[in-house]
């Protein structure tokens, strides 16, 4: 029996020889960006069986092998870096990189724009998403994604605005013949701006006409310095002030009533424009995000609380911003800003199947499961943190406590060794 006691120290001395490499290739990344640690667990080797009357098996071990090297997918702390292009998951999922000729999966957003443009890694990897924008504004996400570029100093060609909102109150006190005005810039398909004024008039208690004009010296058709009408119609509020039906007049369509309709509307087209930009169809927005009018009518001063319209001028892209959801916003000036692309998230069934492939990256293999390619926050993906970058989750308490039990494991089971050396010298000392 002392020749297998050697066996089994000898696969002690391995095993924790294999404890220890884990634990100090974890502490060797302690700084290193998105790294995970990685755990070691050991399982027995086939025992074999003892000779005895006993009625329970009699086995005695073989020693001890590594049963797994797994990493550790906790989330990491998130730390600003105040670079706009850095980024941190929050959550599960994984960046996709490539090389153009395969991808890899990464937790690590230490990016930044190469000189063509491209989302890259540090090691020139290219960051995937999707780039196609639709006519909403919003990056189309339904396609495969790809290389995410961004030309630096490129103009950014101007979007013409198509649905414009205003949140009115309109009072309740005013006398019939009052008049309020609420001042919206639209955006043509040039980029030039324009400014309209919505012109409410009071017509009887809880009843008010409407009159959306531009200056006529804006549109085929007007004369400068004169009002040109573009839409016209009415709006009648409830005893609670409450917006009950929009009734819009030629040449505008639409409108609705509550409850039957609640997303009422105002829908008009323009003349051309003047400049040579094409004429805008318009929508004037009588919803909140949150299904409600957005006009009322209590007893409270008129006032337009807030206004907001989806066009933008052309500029150049002079700074970005990465959302939660992996858009990327560019500042085009003036206060605009407009949708670039959006970073697309992988999640795997079992993200501890991945294949280490180094420089912070994974592979696909059979056992992590196809990816599930989506936008972050979504499908169980999470969500994302511009300007900041998740640090390695090792920790170094952690890690101190697990090294001296592995150095415990090799000293015991080089004292196995040691005693079945002396049991067997001790043997053949039987024949002196």
């Amino acid at each position: 029996m002392a020749v297998g006691s050697f066996s089994a120290g000898l696969s002690g001395l391995n095993a924790n020889a294999v404890y220890l490499s884990v634990i100090g290739n974890n502490l060797a990344n302690i700084n290193t960006i998105g790294y995970k640690a990685s755990t070691v667990t050991f399982m027995d080797l086939v025992s074999q069986s003892a000779s005895g009357s006993s009625i329970n098996p009699m086995q005695v071990g073989l020693g001890v092998v590594t049963g797994s090297i797994s990493p550790v997918f906790s989330q990491g702390s998130i730390e600003s870096t105040r670079e706009a292009t850095n980024v941190a998951i929050e959550g599960n999922g994984f960046f996709i990189v490539s090389d153009g000729q395969s991808v890899s999966y990464t937790r690590a957003g230490n990016f930044s724009f190469d000189a063509s443009g491209n989302l890259v890694t540090p090691d020139g990897l290219r960051v995937q998403g999707w780039t196609q924008i639709g006519p909403d504004g919003e990056p189309v996400t339904t396609g495969a994604p790809s290389d995410i570029t961004v030309p630096p100093g490129v103009l950014r060609a101007p979007v013409a605005t198509s649905t414009f909102f205003t949140k009115t109150n309109l009072s309740a006190s005013a006398l019939v013949g009052d008049t309020f005005t609420s001042s919206v810039e639209l955006i043509d398909s040039l980029g030039a701006r324009h400014l309209s004024t919505v012109t409410f008039t009071k017509t009887a208690a809880g009843e008010w006409s409407f009159s959306i004009t531009v200056d006529g010296g804006d549109v085929s058709g007007g004369t400068a310095g004169v009002p040109f009408e573009l839409a016209a119609g009415s709006v009648v509020f409830d005893a609670n002030g409450l917006l009950t039906s929009v009734t819009p007049t030629a040449p505008a369509s639409g409108g609705g009533a509550l409850p039957g309709d609640p997303d009422m509307d105002v829908s008009f087209t323009t003349p051309a424009w003047t400049n040579g930009a094409a004429a805008s169809a318009l929508t004037w927005d009588l919803t909140d995000v949150n299904g409600t009018a957005a006009l009322t009518g209590f007893d409270a001063p008129s006032a337009t609380l807030s206004l907001d319209q989806n066009g933008s001028v052309a500029g150049t892209v002079d700074g970005i911003t990465i959302l939660p959801d992996g858009r990327i916003q560019a500042s085009v000036g003036a206060g605009q800003s407009v949708n670039l692309g959006q970073i697309a998230l992988a999640t795997f069934n079992n993200p501890k199947g991945l294949e280490k492939l180094g420089g912070n990256r994974y592979g696909e293999t059979q056992s992590a499961g196809l990816p599930n390619v989506g936008v972050a926050g979504t499908g169980g993906r999470g969500t994302l943190f511009g300007s900041a970058l998740e640090a390695s989750n090792v920790d170094i308490a952690q890690e101190f406590t697990q090294m001296i039990l592995a150095q415990r494991g090799y000293q015991a089971n080089s004292k196995t060794i040691t005693v079945s050396d002396e049991l067997l010298v001790e043997t053949l000392n039987l024949k002196r």
